[in-house]
């Protein structure tokens, strides 16, 4: 394995961190014995630099992936049952149907229901730690990365069967709606050609099962970018602001578990605190080890999520007051990060990641995504956008 070492102590410490997790704990699966050694690593950390970590367990779904196998299937048998009866299994086919539509909206939407409360549970857990503000406390900064790795599914294999996945995501979806519609109308009224036409659901059903199933006999990856680069970030951040800390700034530095699942960590933590931040805003980091920087305007499967309007002004700003970092604007309709759960809680939120400018985020959820890829000189302007966008936080007036 190639060298990656830096001569900026910064991003020394911060690829020290990458390897601990990348390498020595290896694969991080949710709720998984990897994951949790990473939240033991992370709060020695905390401890080891003078912070008090805590450590909150929450339970979580395993896999992602369950709750889609889980609608997919029930669509098929609406499906199924459309044809055997009258208005009967019409009826119990449309409801089926407008039930699955509604859950996985719901679920990709990270609202809870049906499908998060039936699937396998294990138990997981977030580490964080405080770091007072210097002055008078004015507002609240989170700084949060994941712990957790992803399954090296096929749609993840290369670029172009992540464009495949993205657009069958859509093309699923409203496959769906059409069937629900279909049924439901059925009942109603007499459609001749209903069940024909909710084919293509049924084969967009099918497929999303196969999928499903592939996926979940996968192993996980060992997560140098996504998303060690991430926790070791906050990391570093910690140990640089516990020994210069904001002014009037109090900072969180969250490392959850789960995000992979549908972000339960991230979702945990806001349940537990949110009503105890100041004025709080959050950064967040997503594969920043190999390109970049870069931050998200947009992101979201489906159900989209806008960054913080003044976070992107700020960062455009630097930007182009920056030239030399060649940072720039990203969006990704295939994914989610936890600025999602910032932004479901009305909380400013932004996320800084390492999409390069085609699009591409490099080794997501592959086994190629191991410590090696990492580029320290790519990090090296990260961390400086970063602190720069974390000093003129500190900076704003309320």
């Amino acid at each position: 394995m190639p060298e990656r070492t830096s001569s900026n102590p910064l991003i020394a410490t911060w690829l020290s961190h990458i390897h601990a997790l990348a390498v020595d704990i290896g694969p991080r699966g949710p709720t998984r014995d990897g994951e949790r050694q990473a939240a033991h690593y992370a709060y020695e950390q905390f401890a080891k630099i003078g912070l008090q970590p805590k450590w909150e367990t929450f339970s979580s779904a395993r896999s992602i992936f369950h709750p889609h196998l889980l609608g997919s299937s029930l669509m098929l048998l609406a499906f199924f049952l459309f044809p055997l009866a009258t208005k009967g299994t019409a009826i119990v086919a449309a409801v089926l149907s407008i039930f699955v539509l509604a859950n996985e909206l719901l679920e990709l939407s990270f609202i809870n229901n049906i499908f998060r409360i039936v699937t396998p549970k294990g138990q997981s857990q977030n580490v964080w730690a405080v770091i007072p503000s210097a002055g008078a406390h004015q507002r609240d900064l989170l700084l949060v990365g994941h712990l957790d790795s992803q399954r090296t599914s096929i749609i993840f294999s290369t670029q172009r069967w992540v464009s495949i996945y993205d657009y069958f995501t859509m093309v699923t979806f409203a496959c769906f709606i059409l069937q629900a519609i279909i049924y439901s109308l059925a009942i109603f009224l007499q459609i001749s050609w209903a069940w024909y036409a909710s084919i293509p659901a049924a084969l967009c059903a099918f497929l999303l099962a196969v999928m499903c199933l592939q996926a979940e006999a996968t192993p996980f990856t060992a997560g140098a970018n996504d998303n060690a680069s991430a926790v070791g970030m906050v990391l570093s951040l910690a140990k640089e602001l516990e020994t210069r800390p904001l002014e009037h700034t109090r900072v969180f530095a969250v490392c959850t578990g789960c995000e992979e699942v549908q972000h339960y960590g991230m979702i945990d933590f806001y349940k537990r605190h949110l009503a105890e931040l100041v004025s709080p805003v959050a950064l967040v980091f997503e594969m920043i080890g190999c390109s970049g920087p870069a931050w998200l305007t947009r992101e979201g499967i489906i159900v989209p999520f806008t960054a913080d309007a003044n976070l992107v002004r700020m960062a455009e700003n630097l930007a182009r007051e920056h030239p030399e970092w060649g940072a720039y604007p990203a969006v990704t309709s295939g994914g989610n990060t936890e600025m999602a759960d910032a932004l479901r809680c009305k909380i400013p939120a932004i996320t800084l990641t390492g999409m390069t400018k085609e699009g591409v985020s490099p080794y997501w959820h592959q086994l190629a995504d191991t410590f090696d890829k990492m580029r320290p000189d790519v990090m090296e302007k990260t961390w400086q956008m970063t602190w720069a966008m974390i000093k003129k936080l500190d900076g704003q007036k309320d």
